[in-house]
């Protein structure tokens, strides 16, 4: 079965080849290898992908678990926030119930004597 068009990769002919490579070494003289200027560095390691598209394909593997990794750390930073601020809110409520203000003003006391006047497990 022969591979879908967007699938199929043609291969490079020796003097393609040859030329990615003498750039690749270019870079690598001039900047260090790996080359240390940060746009050096993406135009080295793009070429070296055109000769070894695996190297792409793992390239971008790790840029998409780091920014999953970013983004599950982030989720996280942000629950904790809501749970910070949730618990503080829940913190000022406890605080003023507290103090005991007795009851409303204008109102009748409704204090009774105790429901059960006779022990609730009795002996028979």
């Amino acid at each position: 079965m022969a591979d879908s068009g967007i699938f199929r990769i043609n291969p490079i002919q020796g003097w393609q080849r040859d030329a990615i490579l003498k750039a690749a070494a270019f870079l690598r003289e001039q900047y260090g290898n790996p080359p240390g200027d940060a746009s050096a560095r993406r135009v080295h390691e793009g070429l070296l992908e055109v000769l070894d598209p695996a190297r792409r394909t793992v390239r971008l593997q790790q840029e998409i678990s780091e920014a999953t990794r970013m983004a599950v750390l982030a989720e996280k930073s942000e629950r904790k926030a809501l749970a910070a601020e949730r618990r503080a809110r829940e913190r000022r409520v406890a605080d003023r119930r507290k103090a005991n203000v007795g009851p409303p003003p204008g109102s009748a006391e409704r204090r009774r004597g105790p429901i059960r006047t006779r022990e609730r497990r009795s002996r028979r």
